[in-house]
């Protein structure tokens, strides 16, 4: 029998980036911006115009890897460094992983439904515009051990 699930759609990411977009035109730096789905596969994207080159796999990578992980790529960057739990997992993925902050999952009713990254200022700055995106849908990001933890039992 198939499974049904709740995923991102593009009404939904076309809000996403909006928001996302007003930010970093708040900061004055022009960014990458991604969202991925429930599957980790991008929906949406959006490069404004100036901003790095390098930053268009980084933004769409760190929302890939917010979502297979369910985590925040900042906390996986603490959790990779060296002597830690994940030591070594950016090498996974054909290198796609990206550990530094700026790539956020998207939680609803307790499930994650896709994923936002950013890519083109400080780690805080990048944070600061995914969780724009976020808050566009009315939802909260939630930390990897709160969305984890209500998943439990599911």
């Amino acid at each position: 029998m198939p499974r049904s699930y709740a995923s991102l759609t593009l009404d939904d990411a076309k809000r996403m980036l909006s928001a996302a977009e007003a930010k970093a035109a708040s900061l004055g730096i022009p960014y990458c911006i991604a969202v991925v789905d429930a599957g980790g596969h991008l929906v949406a994207f959006l490069r404004q115009d100036g901003a790095l080159i390098g930053s268009i796999d980084l933004a769409i990578h760190k929302a890939a890897t917010a979502r297979i992980f369910d985590k925040r790529t900042s906390d996986l960057a603490t959790l990779a460094q060296s002597g830690k739990p994940l030591f070594g997992i950016q090498e996974s993925n054909a290198g796609k992983v990206v550990i530094f902050g700026g790539g956020v999952p998207v939680v609803l009713d307790g499930s994650i439904v896709g994923a936002v990254g950013a890519s083109a200022g400080t780690v805080e700055q990048d944070i600061a515009v995914a969780e724009a995106a976020i808050a566009a849908l009315g939802h909260q990001a939630q930390s990897s051990d709160a969305s984890r933890s209500s998943r439990k039992g599911s």
